[in-house]
């Protein structure tokens, strides 16, 4: 827990001079995409030896109902009578964006997807995210209807798993294709004839290109077509590690330091009052 929107970088502090420890943070939509976004980049982009779970609701649920960074265009709330003009972040694309080495999505009411992805963020080395998305019941009812009604999710909710071929829908009706013109990733019934190009899950590349197209599936306003699961999982040095090696180095070559030597050294003024 910290100030609004700036639990990252207390993680940080916390992660990297205690790694004996397992970090988690708790945010939101609104502190960590807003007030606290340039703490949630960094502590991606670092890698540091912690786990983001980011409780996506599309509203400001704490301050009582205004529009947050993932509210969809035209959202009408208390800030906004007349609608929002904001185009709303995908907080996937994003963490994918700042080269997180870990990046899922699940919902809230899921409880056996959602432990699946949480144990999986525990064991990953480096910074985890994992975008949760939770229903307001007071501020922001049924945000999440097409993906938790049980019909309707059949047709809008794609299942990650790795080394599978991404398919979902009725009987696994539908799959996701590469379009050779674009390069984008198109949702198409599958057929005999299309069935060798269903894309394969392949959460372990190093690019993190497939992983951020499949991130653009899910429209903001009807959220048909979300990918949940896993989409990213690679690794690379952890920031922490690396930090301590240096410290390990320095106090091999120079000697530990001496804190009060530092703050009362050379460069120290002396002020004099009469």
């Amino acid at each position: 827990h910290s100030i609004h929107g700036r639990a990252p970088a207390i993680a940080t502090g916390l992660a990297t001079s205690r790694r004996d420890l397992s970090v988690w943070v708790v945010t939101g939509d609104g502190d960590a995409l807003s007030i606290g976004g340039n703490h949630l980049i960094h502590a991606l982009r670092r890698n540091v030896n912690l786990k983001i779970l980011l409780f996506n609701n599309r509203i400001y649920g704490l301050t009582k109902g205004q529009y947050s960074p993932t509210s969809e265009v035209g959202k009408i709330t208390k800030s906004t009578p007349m609608g929002s003009l904001d185009a709303p972040f995908n907080p996937v694309s994003l963490a994918i964006g700042a080269e997180a080495t870990f990046v899922a999505r699940t919902v809230d009411s899921d409880r056996k997807h959602l432990t699946s992805v949480l144990r999986q963020a525990a064991d990953h080395p480096g910074t985890a995210l994992v975008e949760i998305y939770q229903n307001c019941n007071i501020f922001n009812d049924g945000a999440f209807e097409a993906l938790k009604d049980k019909e309707r999710a059949q047709e809008a909710v794609i299942r990650l798993e790795h080394g599978q071929p991404i398919r979902f829908g009725a009987d696994n009706s539908k799959g996701v294709v590469r379009d050779p013109a674009t390069g984008d990733l198109t949702v198409v019934p599958v057929t005999p004839d299309n069935e060798h190009q269903i894309l394969i899950h392949d959460a372990h590349t190093t690019s993190p290109t497939t992983a951020f197209a499949l991130s653009r599936l899910a429209d903001p306003d009807t959220l048909h077509h979300t990918p949940i699961g896993v989409l990213r999982s690679t690794r690379r040095p952890v920031y922490d590690t690396l930090m301590n090696e240096q410290l390990d180095t320095a106090v091999e070559q120079h000697g530990k330091g001496d804190l009060s030597q530092l703050l009362a050294g050379n460069d120290t003024w002396t002020v004099e009052t009469s």
